[in-house]
């Protein structure tokens, strides 16, 4: 549903505000979110130029929230990395005489515009305050950590 690029600076916006909103050099970012520093650098710059994040150059620099983690939506980051989300307006198959949407149609516009106000409404800091299984270091937004395997225990092998 979003790209890549999108998924990268999410990841990026979620570790600086769990870092206490930075500075972070790119390369520290890289290495926790598991980006490649080269690609998540462009991000950086575009989040930065879009008013999503400050670059401060030199000694003590890096990559800072250009605000709190609960005025940053991920909407906002999303608006900055890609295309906002298409609703449907007209017929998608171009279809002779189709002047409003079929059921069909009508209920994907829908549930577009359900997932835009979830994305407008939920914070880069509700998305840190929400409790998950995995524990409170945790988050579905931490990438799996390299190198990890699961291991069965004898009893699980019977």
């Amino acid at each position: 549903m979003i790209s890549q690029t999108s998924e990268y600076a999410l990841r990026a916006v979620v570790h600086l505000a769990k870092a206490g909103g930075g500075p972070a050099v790119a390369q520290e970012i890289a290495d926790a979110t598991h980006v490649s520093v080269g690609y998540l650098h462009k991000i950086l710059r575009l989040l930065a130029r879009k008013g999503i994040l400050v670059a401060q150059r030199g000694v003590g620099g890096g990559f800072s929230l250009a605000r709190t983690p609960d005025e940053i939506s991920v909407l906002d980051v999303l608006r900055v990395t890609e295309t906002e989300l298409v609703r449907i307006s007209t017929c998608p198959l171009g279809i002779d005489g189709h002047t409003e949407l079929c059921p069909l149609h009508r209920m994907l516009d829908n549930q577009i515009a359900l997932i835009e106000k979830v994305f407008e409404t939920t914070s880069i800091g509700a998305l840190l305050a929400t409790p998950t299984a995995l524990g409170p270091r945790e988050s579905p937004c931490d990438p799996p950590i390299r190198g990890a395997t699961l291991t069965r225990s004898a009893e699980a092998e019977k």
